[in-house]
């Protein structure tokens, strides 16, 4: 398994800067409702009900079929200034039986805001039992990179990111959680099997490192891969396969640029011992959110990468062949908007939040058929 991944990745890699085309699929864009605020992060609880986190503080239940919300009670305060706020949410994989969601927030303190992992369990439309699982080790004066995805594999994990909070040097320093990937049991226990848990002076979290602002977290139960995309600088924003205990290298390198001068970050853009990225986007296209799409509705979207995109405004698909390379298509420019997060329902409709606050459910345009 080792082997393969690691074929995989380089063979990624040689794909890196593949041309993005235009879309070809006639898209449906239906607008489900409208928030007063960012809806940062979207839950489907099934194919006809969805919870939806407003970045200011607030969340709500949404019915799909009409739009109709209900405002959820229970929240913990938040720090919504800058790129902090109520950031994801996520259904536990024991959803029906046990009621528990996952959040993320900037839960705010004296010396700084901290990424936080919360759990509680929902009852109607009031949150019971709140749980802060983890406050992570990432205070900053900066209300920047707070990272926040939440994904979970098929084993009891879940895992949340935290960007670098502003402050390079943390993606490197294992004493801290900023600019990781971290690993918890769902009960918010560290797992005896993280790659660093026997060592005393690395937060035992830690499941992977160097990363500047992972926003988009997707474990890929099918294949038993795990992916995620993050924010370069100026340019160099990327789509990686993480590993347990692997350095994906910021700010030794970088495929991005410095804001103030256009130079070169660091070492350069590879570097032996740190893993290249599996695609790199550049110029930047900011992505915010990530899926590997399997549904019917696109079904030869199978298998491909979804990211929502902030500076470029588009929904993002990345096509990977047997061999390797990668095709790039851009879909909903004629929207303008920035989308933010994204879900898919079990029939693979795709359901957008947008910054300027409307929710909306992407399908086929009418009598349009797309065989494999």
């Amino acid at each position: 398994m080792k082997l393969w991944i690691l074929f995989i990745t380089s063979l990624f890699t040689l794909a890196a800067h593949a041309s993005p085309s235009a879309s070809e699929e006639p898209l449906n864009v239906h607008e489900v409702t409208q928030f007063n605020g960012i809806p940062w992060g979207i839950a489907l609880l099934n194919d006809n009900e969805a919870i939806v986190t407003i970045k200011q503080g607030s969340a709500y239940k949404i019915n799909l079929t009409n739009g109709n919300s209900q405002a959820i009670i229970g929240l913990p305060k938040v720090d919504s200034r800058g790129q902090g706020g109520l950031l994801d949410v996520a259904k536990s994989p024991h959803f029906s039986e046990q009621g528990w969601l996952y959040f993320t927030y900037a839960k705010p303190f004296q010396q700084g805001s901290k990424t936080t992992l919360a759990r509680a369990r929902l009852s109607g439309n009031t949150l019971e039992q709140w749980q802060d699982l983890l406050i992570s080790d990432s205070a900053s004066n900066q209300s920047v990179h707070f990272g926040g995805r939440i994904t979970f594999d098929d084993k009891g994990h879940v895992f949340f990111s935290v960007g670098d909070r502003g402050n390079r040097d943390n993606a490197q320093n294992l004493t801290n959680h900023a600019g990781s990937i971290l690993r918890l049991n769902l009960d918010g226990s560290v797992p005896e099997s993280n790659p660093f848990v026997t060592h005393a002076n690395i937060r035992n979290e830690i499941w992977s490192y160097g990363h500047r602002n992972p926003q988009g977290l997707f474990y890929d139960t099918s294949t038993q891969t795990f992916w995620s995309n993050e924010h370069g600088p100026r340019g160099g924003d990327e789509i990686n396969l993480i590993r347990p205990g692997a350095n994906y290298g910021w700010p030794i390198v970088s495929y991005g640029k410095e804001y103030r001068d256009a130079s070169t970050i660091g070492e350069g853009q590879v570097k032996e011992g740190i893993d290249n990225p599996a695609k790199v986007f550049i110029p930047s296209i900011a992505p915010s959110s990530l899926l590997r799409y399997q549904g019917i509705l696109f079904s030869n979207w199978n298998g491909d990468f979804l990211s929502t995109a902030l500076a470029l405004r588009h929904l993002n698909r990345v096509k990977v062949a047997n061999n390797g390379d990668t095709t790039e298509n851009r879909y909903l420019q004629d929207l303008n908007e920035r989308l933010r997060s994204i879900a898919q329902d079990s029939m693979g409709a795709l359901y957008l939040g947008t910054d300027s606050g409307r929710l909306l459910k992407i399908t086929l345009a009418p009598h349009v058929t797309v065989s494999q």
